[in-house]
C-alpha cells in the first residue's frame, strides 16, 4: 500500500486542518524564527506548546469540539478584519464619503461628502438624525495644522 493511501486511512475520522490550525501553525513558525534570533526558553516553550496544540487539533477525533473552536476563532477574526477594513475604507474614500455613527443603534452610516447640514435616515434602525458635514479641504487643513502643532511640540520637547 502506498504512503498516501496509508495516510488517508489514518486520517479518516480525524479533524485535520482548518483556519485556526493554520493560524496556530504560522504563529509557531514566527515564534520559532524569533527564537533563533533571541534564544529565550520562554519563547521556545511557547512555540513547542503551539506545535503540540496544532497536532492535537489535527489528529483529534472530536470533530464537533474542534469545529466549535474554529467558529469562535473565525468570529474573532471577522471582528478584527472588519475593523481594519473600515479603517482603510475611510482613508480611501475620504474625498467622496463621510462615515457617521447613528446615535440610536451605533451603526456606521456612509454618506456622500456634501458640505452643510443634512437629515439622515439610518438604514439599520430607520431612525432620523441630523449631521453637519465639513468640506474635504477644511478637514484636510485641520489635519495638517494638527500635525504641524504636534511635530512642533515634539521638537520643542526634544530641544528643551
Amino acid at each position: 500500500m502506498k504512503f498516501k493511501e496509508k495516510l488517508a486511512r489514518f486520517m479518516y475520522g480525524r479533524y485535520g486542518t482548518d483556519q485556526l490550525g493554520n493560524f496556530i501553525l504560522w504563529t509557531y513558525i514566527v515564534l520559532y524564527l524569533v527564537n533563533l534570533v533571541i534564544r529565550t526558553p520562554i519563547i521556545y516553550i511557547l512555540a513547542t506548546a503551539l506545535m503540540i496544540w496544532t497536532f492535537f487539533r489535527m489528529f483529534s477525533r472530536n470533530i464537533y469540539a474542534r469545529n466549535k473552536e474554529n467558529l469562535k476563532f473565525l468570529a474573532m477574526k471577522k471582528k478584527f478584519t472588519s475593523f481594519w477594513k473600515l479603517f482603510f475604507d475611510r482613508i480611501k474614500d475620504a474625498r467622496q464619503k463621510v462615515y457617521k455613527r447613528c446615535p440610536a443603534c451605533r451603526a456606521i452610516v456612509r454618506l456622500p461628502r456634501k458640505a452643510g447640514k443634512h437629515s439622515v435616515t439610518c438604514p439599520k434602525c430607520k431612525g432620523h438624525f441630523r449631521v453637519k458635514i465639513m468640506p474635504f479641504r477644511l478637514v484636510l487643513l485641520i489635519v495638517i495644522c494638527a500635525a504641524v502643532l504636534v511635530s512642533a511640540g515634539v521638537i520643542l520637547a526634544i530641544v528643551l
